[in-house]
């Protein structure tokens, strides 16, 4: 990899997309801050947005556009967070022009733009990664530390789910065409969690999708996100995994995520887990709270890669891996078959 940084507050940092939803540019720029990096540009089409980050951050660049921060600044990192139909066009921009790049997930909405990614990012002797911080949640890391120990001895099934009874928001990501359908937001966190527990190869991939009950009162109409998507992945160690994001569940199922294996059941939800074993006739129940997320070694790994060269934990591969589910399942959903994937 080209650009190795003699320390981390050589990395000069760009966000790309400063809009208001959840305060995101700035929580980016302040957590690269905390690891070391130099918080340098934005770029931002709306002036508004723009004249937030430049109060907030005192001395930053500011630019209108993606191509003009790439011509005038000496940014060498860029964060992504556009929305999700926008990812792979504005990385291959930023690769091509040899700058590493952090994109909020998914990394993208397709395979073959993960594919183009990272054929681009090779290319320049770039980092691509995905902003996984969740994968330092709290709940994951109990869950590991669970099945690890074989309390709930070997894993046979994993159900991820999230959803209620209700209409879609009237903002992008409700909107099929850019954010890719109603799995590719919080199931691609659900997903990442799952494929940490399972170690094995992907077999096949099935998706199922229920459309048109919200469509008609949402302003998207026929572009709406589905009312249910729902995947079945399965492993060739003979586990398998579902996954369903709602709109139309009027009783929604606990927790997040219910791993169940051949001595037991572990579940979780943001803040608590839960897990039960069989002790002959007597379940044993156990209940917690989650451990404290940490979401700061995220950065701080990229920062160590980038600098130490220390290995990358969110690798585009990895990231590259959920998308991939998502798309065959997008893609199974329309065509009524289980689809084979190119990647295991």
């Amino acid at each position: 990899m080209k650009n190795r940084f003699k320390q981390a507050k050589d990395i000069k940092v760009g966000v790309i997309g400063y809009g208001g939803a959840f305060n995101m540019g700035k929580l980016h720029l302040q957590d690269m801050l905390k690891a070391g990096m130099t918080p340098w540009a934005v770029a931002e089409p709306d002036a508004v947005r723009l004249a937030v980050a430049a109060k907030e951050f005192p001395g930053i660049q500011t630019y209108a556009s993606v191509t003009e921060m790439l011509a005038k600044s000496e940014v060498n990192l860029v964060v992504i967070i556009t929305p999700h139909n926008t990812h792979a066009p504005i990385a291959l921009q930023c690769l091509r022009a040899g700058r590493h790049v952090v994109s909020e997930k998914p990394l993208a909405i397709t395979t073959a733009e993960c594919d183009a990614m990272i054929a681009a990012a090779r290319k320049a002797g770039v980092m691509v990664s995905t902003f996984h911080n969740r994968h330092w949640d709290g709940s994951i890391v109990k869950a590991l530390e669970v099945v690890r120990s074989g309390a709930i001895g070997d894993i046979v099934r994993i159900e991820a789910h999230m959803g209620q009874w209700g209409k879609p928001g009237d903002w992008w990501r409700s909107s099929k065409s850019i954010s890719g359908g109603i799995l590719y937001d919080w199931g691609v966190h659900l997903l990442e969690y799952s494929l940490q527990l399972l170690d094995s190869e992907i077999a096949e991939v099935s998706g199922f999708a229920k459309s048109g009950f919200w469509a008609g009162q949402s302003k998207w109409g026929a572009d709406t996100i589905e009312d249910e998507g729902f995947a079945v992945v399965r492993f060739k160690s003979g586990t398998w995994l579902t996954l369903c994001v709602t709109g139309i569940d009027a009783s929604p199922k606990r927790g997040m995520v219910e791993v169940t294996g051949t001595k037991g059941t572990f579940w979780w939800d943001y803040d608590n887990y839960e897990i039960t074993v069989r002790d002959s006739e007597k379940a044993i129940v156990t209940k917690g709270r989650n451990p404290t997320s940490l979401w700061e070694k995220y950065y701080e790994n990229v920062a160590a890669h980038l600098v130490k060269g220390a290995p990358l934990t969110i690798t585009p591969e990895w990231s590259r891996r959920p998308i991939h589910i998502l798309d065959l399942a997008d893609r199974s959903a329309r065509e009524g078959r289980a689809l084979k994937p190119k990647y295991v």
